[in-house]
């Protein structure tokens, strides 16, 4: 069922931000139990912040039990029922599509998920990144190119088929798949979004649509701190960037929508109901 739409919400604090990313980088498995996080100074660095932003940051983190403070440079990551969970076998498959703007969470919500579940991780960037650099420089593009005629013409749509085979190599398996992806023309397209599902329920699987909302503010936190190449662009021009997306989309399908803001609820907490939802889909 569709989700009420996320108020935006302007001018939360920067430490509240830092916060979440690494509350999220922690449920994703990104950062591990007992691995020790940068100093104040290295964040601070990281995140182009002030060394007391990442102390706040720290205190919050440590207050709901995420971190434990050896000392004042030594901060420990502390979530020991973080193991791996026994992979969840459905009656029949699931493909859950997990979409989103760049700097949205996506990838960090189905890494928690996939942790949740034991279902396949397939992230985009992840599965075609290398080929797709090495193809964009053999048409004489720069291998960060994300905006060119080129680009959205040819080599996207190719990514976009080899995500799809990927998830419907796993179905014949008789796996479920979490796949992530921004699916923002996919996701707007009747056409598209009838014939993946059409091709999924032949192949005996359901489909889940999940789009992941993020203020623009927080997009663009994230973005600067991942610090890829391919981002360069948005960066460059981020104003005219946001003239040209709507962050008001969502899909034009039956989806559940999943707010990243800083004053929402922790991602891991709206990924463990998502997972309920899902588990009652099959049961019904």
């Amino acid at each position: 069922m569709s989700s009420p739409r996320p108020r935006l919400t302007r001018g939360e604090s920067m430490y509240q931000q830092i916060a979440r990313h690494i509350r999220n980088e922690i449920a994703a498995g990104v950062r591990r139990d007992g691995d020790v996080l940068p100093s104040s100074r290295e964040l601070a660095a990281e995140w182009d912040t002030s060394s007391f932003t990442i102390t706040e940051a720290m205190k919050v983190l440590e207050a709901e039990g995420f971190i434990e403070s050896k000392s004042r440079s030594k901060r420990v990551v502390r979530v020991p029922n973080q193991e791996r969970r026994s992979p969840v076998r459905l009656p029949k498959p699931r493909v859950v599509l997990v979409g989103g703007y760049p700097g949205s969470g996506k990838t960090e919500l189905g890494r928690i998920l996939a942790r949740a579940t034991g279902w396949p991780m397939l992230d985009k960037d992840t599965l075609t990144r290398p080929v797709v650099e090495v193809a964009l420089e053999i048409l004489g593009l720069s291998p960060h190119d994300r905006e060119s005629k080129t680009y959205l013409e040819v080599v996207r749509p190719r990514e976009y088929e080899a995500l799809s085979s990927a998830a419907e190599e796993n179905v014949q398996c008789g796996n479920s798949a979490i796949v992530t992806a921004p699916f923002i023309a996919e996701f707007q397209d009747p056409q598209w979004l009838s014939r993946t599902n059409a091709r999924f329920t032949d192949m005996g699987a359901s489909v889940s649509v999940v789009w992941v909302y993020c203020d623009p503010d927080t997009m663009n936190l994230y973005i600067r701190k991942r610090g890829a190449a391919r981002d360069s662009a948005k960066l460059a021009d981020w104003t005219g960037y946001l003239g040209r997306i709507d962050t008001d989309f969502r899909p034009l399908v039956e989806h559940v929508v999943i707010n990243n803001c800083t004053s929402a609820k922790p991602l891991q907490h709206q990924a463990e109901a998502l997972v309920k939802s899902l588990m009652g889909l099959e049961l019904d």
